[in-house]
């Protein structure tokens, strides 16, 4: 198992960016693809046609989102955490995901930096 963290900077303010991560419809139009998304702890989530898939764990508004992804059968859960915070040219997200699996690792970094975060940050600097 291992951890990933990283920042971001997107030139949107954390109220945006927020709803572009917990909000199905701004999901869509960033990603391209539908999502089940809700900011209700407890309930499921899945975006990318189910390519990732998990929990709602918690939610502070324009703040913070913590959630559990699903990778199979693991004993530990992976969370993800991130957090908004305000910065100069927008907003700085800060990413915390523990416990992603060894065979998985490379291809979820490649997916928070291109797919994810990278799809993000090309929709704000439209």
């Amino acid at each position: 198992m291992k951890d990933y963290k990283k920042h971001f900077v997107l030139a949107a303010p954390p109220e945006d960016v927020y709803k572009a991560l917990t909000n199905p419809a701004t999901i869509r139009l960033w990603s391209g693809e539908p999502a089940i998304m809700s900011t209700e702890p407890g309930s499921e989530f899945s975006l990318w046609d189910d390519s990732i898939a998990g929990r709602n764990i918690e939610f502070e508004e324009d703040r913070k989102i913590v959630q559990e992804w699903y990778f199979g059968d693991q004993e530990e859960a992976s969370i993800v955490t991130i957090i908004l915070h305000p910065h100069k040219k927008g907003t700085s997200a800060e990413l915390k995901h523990s416990n992603i699996p060894d065979e998985a690792y490379d291809d979820i970094v490649e997916g928070w930096n291109d797919a994810y975060f990278g799809s993000l940050i090309d929709f704000y600097q439209d």
